[in-house]
């Protein structure tokens, strides 16, 4: 079996020395070169055809943004981006995810991070799903999609996607997520890939969508504010970054803070967030499980349960006990259009997959089943 070839890029010689020593710790990896900056990491990627690179976003000469975007349009690799924990980096990770990088890993304590060490092992794990991810490159590269005015978001309008054609009435808008009968809410979990999927259903959503939509993103503490407010400034609903307490309305989508569990309770007859810091589930805080084990819990609220790309099975437990509990109709990404035919392929095997879609059809179907 052949190994995975690895290009390193990053401006500091400790970091590209020490990012190599970890990847080359593992005997499927082989770190074929290394690049200072992004001009470097271009030339050597065409030269070298490697099948992962790692790619620092602060670099002289050529930053990693700048190198990204060139090498997706010019020689498609699957790329995990190293990022800082700062505001800035985090808004450039969330921008580098959605001009196509596969996923990130953060570095602990800045640029220079003696204690890099302590990601090593999500950094080799990344850097193989990313390999496997290679043949699917070309096919699932995303469109960048400009933010919406802010006349045009107050205004209720059928979705405009840069995928889907069909447009879709809009439901009458009806903003408390509790109107004389059931409430609605609409579940949804995703990992890797999950950014860009997400801003291609979101953005497909009309503004007055006629149930909240709560949401956990695997992802770091730091970064989800920034994710939300970039679909924020996408979407014709709203999306914001949850806060423990607020009540849930309808065309508002709710993203789970990094290291924090979402979970969803019944307060006065309305659907209220709630968020804590108990243990990680399966290596996850935010878990998919226990959102939708929470809303396991709640009566009279019909309930649509969304999984897509992403690693591992998390949400299979959960739709499970959805399911076990009362009705659930669920909707779970179709392998052809997945990063990761991770979390699908769990729910599709335990068979808790009502519908099956490519993602480009999600919101299409979705809105039909609220309907």
């Amino acid at each position: 079996m052949s190994k995975i070839r690895v290009l390193v890029t990053d401006d500091s010689a400790f970091m590209r020395k020490v990012i190599s020593d970890i990847l080359s710790t593992d005997p499927e990896i082989e770190v074929i070169d290394r690049a200072k900056n992004g001009l470097e990491c271009i030339e050597k990627c065409k030269e070298l055809a490697p099948d992962v690179l790692t790619l620092d976003i602060e670099m002289p000469v050529m930053n990693g943004l700048d190198a990204l975007e060139k090498l997706m349009n010019e020689c498609p690799v699957p790329i995990v981006m190293l990022s800082s924990l700062t505001k800035e980096g985090a808004e450039a990770t969330i921008h580098a995810l959605e001009l196509g990088a596969f996923d990130f890993v953060t570095k602990p304590s800045g640029p220079i991070s003696l204690d890099i060490h302590k990601v090593g092992d999500r950094l080799i794990e990344r850097v193989k799903a990313a390999a496997a991810s290679k043949a699917r490159l070309k096919k699932l590269m995303p469109r960048v999609v400009k933010p919406v005015s802010s006349e045009s978001k107050a205004a209720p309008v059928t979705p405009a996607s840069p995928v889907i054609r069909t447009k879709i009435p809009s439901p009458p808008a009806v903003m408390r997520s509790q109107v004389g009968g059931k409430a609605r809410l609409v579940v949804l979990g995703t990992s890797t890939g999950g950014p860009k999927a997400l801003q291609s259903v979101l953005t497909a959503i009309p503004a007055n969508f006629p149930a909240p939509i709560a949401i956990v993103q695997h992802m770091p503490a730091g970064f989800t504010k920034s994710l939300a407010n970039r679909l924020d400034s996408l979407c014709q609903i709203r999306v914001t970054e949850v806060v423990d307490g607020e009540y849930l309305e309808n065309g508002t989508a709710y993203i789970a803070p990094g290291g924090f569990h979402f979970e969803v309770r019944q307060v006065n007859g309305r659907l209220q967030a709630y968020l804590h810091q108990e243990e990680p589930r399966g290596g996850h805080r935010p878990s998919v499980d226990i959102l939708f084990e929470s809303v396991s819990q709640l009566t009279n609220v019909d309930k649509w349960a969304i999984i897509m790309t992403g690693m591992g099975n998390d949400g299979t437990k959960g739709l499970k006990l959805m399911k076990e509990l009362g009705h659930v109709t669920s909707i779970i990404e179709d392998e052809s259009s997945c990063v990761v035919y991770g979390m699908p392929r769990a729910a599709i095997q335990a068979g808790l997959a009502d519908n099956v879609a490519p993602l480009e059809k999600i919101p299409e179907l979705l809105c039909k089943l609220l309907h």
